[in-house]
């Protein structure tokens, strides 16, 4: 069996070159086919028209024509000219054509049939003389003011329609907003291949632009409201609710600033591309952990962006400087620019707009937000939340860190929005004030860090003039021990320190003391052994000399008699002297060896008195 795959035919669009729009589009304005754009007054249907000509000459080579009904060549000319459109240049190029069709409803005077044979020759004129591949229509309105027959104006409508699709030519057609229909005679919103409405509503005193593709034959489009900006550069419009998560990740880890705090945080500190929240209460230090972070990205030749909605930058770098980081340094070489406004200034969807706008062009690496918790003034929660939302997926699918700070109320309560709009934080550090000893302290946890381990432990924390500083933990029976309690912890855990290595101390010198001691007692016993060894060895010499001058007078004395005893008596002197000899070398021996002089003398006179006796017992 065989299996033939379907092929589907993808409509011809025609990019419009309008950021934002080709991308809810899908690609762009169907190609050869009436697109109309309908609105109230004042919500940008000329704008967006006369950029769609304009980029289509620039970027796609389609030279265009803008018929108008109501503005004239010249003013159309001026007020787009302030958004950067060179219209004359175009014009003076054969690349543009605007013609100025002057209708004044007072002066029609019905006498026959109406069509619009004279607007297709004119208009036929201008698409052929300079080869156009786009046409506006600006207002349609204007061709039928003059006209009570409601039947014929239906039917040239669908005729005009219909003429330039046979032209094959790119058009726009705006209209303005009926009572309860899209356009106000109901019938070119059925007739239009495409209908784009733009609105310009405001909600509590702050206008915001938006825009909904309300239909598109043949395409898939974007069906939200996306508010849309106007701006020094022409349209840009926020699609952001259409991205899909499909963003890229990075492994990278980046400091936060403060080493303790990226200890625990698995020792290497934020992912990269990732979004932080930093809650607390008022003058808990969320503002400081903020400028910790943007002064580390900086450090490191990062460019950060900082969106300010409650002090001014000038009063953000005066009060960093008290903790020792100067912001001013890093905005004065280009790395950090600050965006301030108050959260009324506009809606939700202009902040929106502003803030991405600014991200684009700057192109940082850092963005902080301080604090969303302002925005609750200026709609509900849903929206808050819708906002942010957009604005974290915007930062995560440019690979841009994001810090958030929040205002909470109470810092033992987490508040529901926070609960809500922390699902698309990867990184909640969670501030609170600790009331303990009549005192308040800071500390701070990691309520959720995704992809890392991170620390369970209550840090307390404190603004010192070298920035933030996270202080050793110290637990009592109550919890954590912060402010006094832990000074006096330090205090106490010092004192005990000092007196172990007092304790220690005296010990070791008592022990060195002991053993000295001993060591003298030891030398002492040992000397007064040698001197007894020395005293034995020269009395047993002493005594041997002794003996042999005894037997020496006796040989002597028996020779002088006449004896015969000098054989034995020879043997006996001779043993004697052999024995002497020996005492005499071992003595000289232990001379060499260095015995004191004391012992000496006392041998010395020792061998005196023996001498003297063995002399006296001899006579």
């Amino acid at each position: 069996m065989t299996k033939h795959k379907q092929s589907h035919a993808e409509l011809p669009k025609s990019p419009t070159g309008i950021r934002g729009l080709d991308e809810i589009t899908n690609g762009g304005l169907p190609r050869g086919r009436p697109t109309l754009i309908c609105g109230p007054a004042g919500c940008g249907k000329t704008l967006l028209s006369m950029e769609f000509l304009v980029r289509g000459v620039r970027e796609y080579g389609e030279n265009g024509v803008f018929m108008t009904f109501e503005e004239t060549g010249a003013d159309l000319t001026d007020n787009v000219g302030s958004l950067g459109f060179d219209v004359g240049a175009l014009i003076a190029a054969g690349k543009l054509l605007i013609d100025h069709v002057h209708i004044e409803p007072s002066e029609f005077r019905e006498t026959g049939e109406y069509n619009l044979e004279g607007l297709f020759i004119r208009l036929d004129h201008a698409i052929t003389s300079i080869g156009t591949k786009r046409v506006v229509l600006d207002t349609v309105e204007a061709l039928f003011s003059g006209l009570p027959n409601p039947a014929v104006l239906r039917a040239e409508l669908r005729r005009l329609f219909r003429w330039l699709k046979d032209k094959g030519v790119t058009a726009i057609i705006t209209g303005e907003r009926g009572e309860n229909t899209l356009t106000r005679y109901g019938i070119e919103e059925y007739v239009s291949d495409c209908v784009i409405v733009l609105d310009h509503r405001v909600n509590d005193q702050m206008s915001t632009r938006r825009l909904r593709i309300a239909k598109y034959r043949g395409s898939s489009h974007g069906t939200n409201e996306y508010p849309f900006l106007i701006d020094e550069n022409g349209i840009l419009i926020l699609p952001l609710s259409s991205m899909n998560l499909a963003h890229q990740v990075s492994a990278a880890r980046i400091p936060s600033g403060i080493a303790r705090l990226d200890s625990m945080l698995g020792g290497e500190g934020y992912y990269s591309g990732s979004s932080i929240l930093v809650s607390g209460t008022g003058g808990s230090g969320k503002t400081s952990i903020a400028a910790h972070f943007v002064d580390a990205a900086c450090r490191r030749g990062e460019r950060c962006l900082y969106f300010l909605f409650e002090e001014s930058p000038e009063q953000v770098m005066r009060n960093m400087r008290s903790i020792g980081i100067d912001l001013r340094r890093w905005a004065k070489r280009g790395l950090l620019q600050f965006h301030a406004a108050r959260p009324s200034l506009t809606g939700l969807e202009m902040h929106l707009a502003v803030t991405l706008k600014a991200i684009r062009d700057f192109e940082p690496r850092v963005v902080v937000i301080d604090p969303i918790s302002a925005f609750a003034a200026t709609g509900d929660e849903r929206e808050i939340k819708s906002m942010l939302m957009r604005v974290v997926d915007f930062l995560k699918t440019n690979g841009m860190t994001a810090l958030f700070t929040s205002l909470t109320a109470d810092s033992a309560a987490l508040d529901l929005e926070h609960t809500n709009f922390t699902s698309l934080i990867d990184t909640w550090l969670l501030l609170r004030d600790i009331e303990q000893d009549g005192e308040r302290n800071r500390a701070v946890y990691v309520m959720k860090s995704r992809g890392m381990k991170n620390s369970n432990q209550v840090r307390e924390f404190v603004l010192t003039s070298q920035g933030v500083e996270l202080m050793d933990v110290y637990v009592g029976p109550a919890g954590v021990l912060v402010g006094s309690a832990r000074l006096k912890r330090e205090l106490l855990e010092k004192n005990e320190a000092t007196a172990a290595r007092q304790e220690s101390a005296l010990k070791k010198n008592d022990l060195e003391r002991k053993r000295s001691a001993l060591q003298n007692q030891i030398a002492a016993l040992q000397d007064d052994i040698r001197a007894a060894e020395l005293e034995s060895s020269e009395l047993e010499r002493q005594t041997t000399e002794e003996q042999s001058r005894a037997a020496a007078d006796r040989i002597s004395m028996g020779n002088l008699r006449k004896a015969d005893a000098s054989g034995q008596a020879g043997r006996r002197l001779s043993k004697i002297e052999r024995n002497d000899e020996k005492h005499r070398e071992k003595e000289a021996g232990s001379e060499g060896n260095g015995q004191s002089g004391r012992r000496r003398m006392g041998a010395a006179t020792l061998r005196r008195r023996s001498n003297a006796k063995v002399r006296n017992g001899v006579r």
